[in-house]
């Protein structure tokens, strides 16, 4: 019982840390009370917006292993955005890593079910927090290698060695602390 106890309390730790820093992004924030506990219904750990974009967010946080949702979270979490005319996302945040979120249909599915989002998986796929908040803008690979000039085969050598860089993190050559590092 101390263990869900402790973990509970880590998760609306966890929780209130990400109505701060979305409060700090300038959101309209709010954490609902209790989660599943105000209504028959199952609510939203998070609601949120920015006046033009509201998110229901369901927030999830490991100390490293996979962090897993229950098709009934994920059911309860789409119906109530749908509802409510928000976004549903997931919000996952690994011990020493900032928060990354999800659109549920971009989650792994267990053959049971259940929903699983792997530390890697967050890493590399999942929308960091300065995206989500609308801070920064995800390049991909592509992007990256186009060069916007107007010869196609010019390549600039600062362009081409963030390409290798990234290439290497998304082959598992690098781990991305590294790849920040050095970009």
């Amino acid at each position: 019982m101390t263990t869900t106890v402790s973990a509970n309390r880590k998760g609306d730790r966890r929780e209130r840390e990400l109505v701060n820093d979305l409060d700090e992004a300038g959101f309209a924030v709010m954490r609902a009370p209790a989660s599943g506990s105000a209504t028959e219904r199952e609510l939203p750990d998070v609601l949120a917006g920015d006046g033009e974009t509201f998110y229901a967010i369901e927030a999830k946080s490991s100390a490293g292993d996979p962090i897993y949702l229950t098709g009934e979270e994920v059911e309860a979490l789409l119906f109530f955005a749908r509802n409510f005319g928000a976004k549903a996302r997931i919000a996952v945040r690994f011990d020493r890593e900032d928060w990354y979120f999800f659109h549920p249909g971009d989650l792994y599915t267990t053959d049971a079910g259940s929903y699983r989002v792997k530390k890697e998986t967050a890493l590399a796929d999942g929308t960091d927090f300065p995206e989500f908040v609308g801070e920064t803008e995800k390049v991909t690979l592509a992007e990256v290698g186009d060069g916007g000039g107007d010869d196609p085969d010019a390549t600039d050598p600062e362009t081409e060695e963030r390409r290798a860089i990234l290439e290497a993190v998304r082959d598992g050559h690098m781990p991305v602390a590294d790849a920040l590092d050095v970009l």
